[in-house]
């Protein structure tokens, strides 16, 4: 049975959703505005829906290391997770497991 998160593991746990979501929303607009239909709306609303959603997810990732006493290499591996598309997603569902979202015993 999994622990209960904390607050700063809620918050990296949001970061990470929606750095992915907003990810996948401008992977799916550069899509639209490199194909056959030409539309760059999407890019201009997922683009700093994105920009945003990274930088909530850096601030997420710091407090959340400071306040749950992340060692250095989980830190630096949660700030690397959010330049690839949709990794921070699968990081978080691991860090979870891990117990690294959770009080520690």
């Amino acid at each position: 049975m999994s622990r209960p998160l904390t607050p700063a593991g809620r918050l990296f746990a949001v970061a990470a959703f929606l750095e992915a979501f907003t990810w996948a929303g401008l992977l799916i607009g550069m899509a639209f505005k490199y194909s056959a239909i030409g539309n760059d709306l999407s890019v201009k609303i997922f683009g700093p829906l994105h920009g945003g959603a990274f930088l909530f997810y850096i601030v997420a990732t710091v407090l959340s290391a400071l306040r749950l006493r992340w060692p250095w290499w989980v830190t630096l591996l949660a700030v690397i997770a959010a330049v690839p598309p949709l990794v921070t997603v699968p990081l978080e569902m691991g860090f979870r497991r891990m117990g690294l979202l959770s009080v520690r015993t």
